[in-house]
Order: structure tokens, then C-alpha cells, then sequence
């Protein structure tokens, strides 16, 4: 590991100006990422095995393993006073309070909703840390951040025919008409199970776990063989 830091929540507690929580105790922070020299020589993503780069300027799907971007889980209470503002003051973008939204802005940080008291925040690899410890320094109160990130990965699917493959792969309703830009949801997906995110009129996003993606990658491969395949690596 490369960095840790302790952190006080009675602290934060009182530079927000919020009731202290007797029952709450200091945070260790770790950072889970290993060195960046360490992590170029010895990283190998959940799908390098099989998404190998393959050209193909006609393909109407393609795919791409997004790879070591940090997933961190979020619990906390929405109602709690300042909660929403602290998260966004931590990350930049705004708490979504709807079912089944997404936040995100052009540094590649988003915030889905997942539960009433649950989100998922998928950030740069490289600056899961950083955005924990803001998480940490700003949130007080009874709230609860885990990184994930060992055990998920992001597929982006776009092209002409993605939303074909969709419709092969999950009973979910993929029409642009009930699954605009900014929605995210649990699905089933083959015999698995993921979250399918739309992120882009012309972009969706499978965030699988790691146990399943090999199963989902050889899913995808061949449900999108048909429309002609571009992997991008």
C-alpha cells in the first residue's frame, strides 16, 4: 500500500458545526492502489484475456474495457442535514435523490443511485484515494465509504447495433424512451446479473463484477459477433 491517513469524524463533526456522534470512532484510510510502478508491471484487468484489440472501421458494436477506474460505495442518510452538500463538495457533483439516476461531469466522476441510502461513485483510478479521504474530511454523522474497485470492472458498449445487443442480453427496457441519458439501473444480463448505466446518447456502461466478467465478456463477444465487433484496448 502506498499512503494511508487517519481520520477524526468528531472533528468533522465540529467544523460543520454538527452534533457529535459519541458512538463514532477514527477512520483509517488506505490506499488500496498499489505504486504507479508497481501497478504498470503487475496490473492485469478482469477482461485482458479477452478484449484484445480488434480493428474493424464497420462494426456495429464496440466495446471497451474501462480498467482500474476506482469504485467506491457510499452509505448515508439524504435527509441528514448537509449530507448531499458534503458529497458534492467532495466530489464535484451533485447527490442524486431520484431511483435509478446518475450524475456525472467531464472528469470522469459519477454518482449513481442505488438505494435510498446507497450509491455507487466510480472516479479515475489513479484518484479513488483522494476522493475517499474528501468523502472522510467532509462527511460527518453516520454514513459509511468501502472501495470496491478490486472487484468490479466498467465495459462500454456503443456503436450503431449496441442497443441490439442489449435487447438480446437483459429483459430490461433499453428504448431511448425509457432508458434516457442519466439512468441506471440493476439488471439481468444473460444468466448474471450487473448495472447497465447510460451515460451518453451514444454510450451505455456495464459495470460488472469481477467474479462475472469473464462469463459476460465471452456473453458480449458473442452476441455482438453478428454486427461486427471493434474492441477497443
Amino acid at each position: 500500500m502506498s499512503d494511508a491517513i487517519t481520520l477524526d469524524p468528531q472533528a468533522s463533526a465540529a467544523q460543520h458545526g454538527a452534533a457529535q456522534d459519541v458512538s463514532s470512532s477514527q477512520t483509517s484510510v488506505i490506499d488500496q492502489r498499489p505504486t504507479l510502478d508497481v501497478h504498470a508491471k503487475t496490473a492485469r484487468s478482469p477482461l485482458a484475456h479477452l478484449f484484445t484489440a480488434r480493428a474493424d472501421s464497420e462494426a456495429g458494436v464496440v466495446l471497451e474495457e474501462k480498467a482500474f477506474l476506482g469504485h467506491l460505495t457510499l452509505r448515508g442518510d439524504p435527509a441528514q442535514a448537509g449530507f448531499a452538500e458534503a458529497v458534492e463538495t467532495a466530489l464535484g457533483v451533485a447527490l442524486p435523490l431520484s431511483p435509478s439516476t446518475l450524475n456525472l461531469n467531464d472528469a470522469g466522476v459519477s454518482v449513481q443511485w442505488l438505494a435510498p441510502d446507497e450509491w455507487l461513485i466510480i472516479v479515475p483510478g489513479d484518484e479513488a484515494f483522494a476522493f475517499e479521504k474528501a468523502l472522510h474530511e467532509q462527511l460527518c454523522g453516520r454514513y459509511q465509504v468501502v472501495n470496491v474497485s478490486g472487484g468490479q470492472t466498467v465495459v462500454s458498449l456503443s456503436g450503431a447495433e449496441a442497443r441490439q445487443v442489449l435487447m438480446k442480453s437483459t429483459p430490461t427496457d433499453v428504448h431511448p424512451r425509457a432508458f434516457p441519458v442519466g439512468r441506471g439501473v440493476p439488471a439481468v444480463f444473460a444468466k448474471a446479473t450487473l448495472i447497465l448505466r447510460r451515460t451518453s446518447e451514444d454510450e451505455f456502461e456495464l459495470v460488472i463484477r469481477r467474479s462475472f466478467a469473464d462469463y459476460l465478456g465471452r456473453w458480449l463477444l458473442d452476441a455482438s459477433e453478428e454486427f461486427g465487433v471493434c474492441i477497443k484496448a
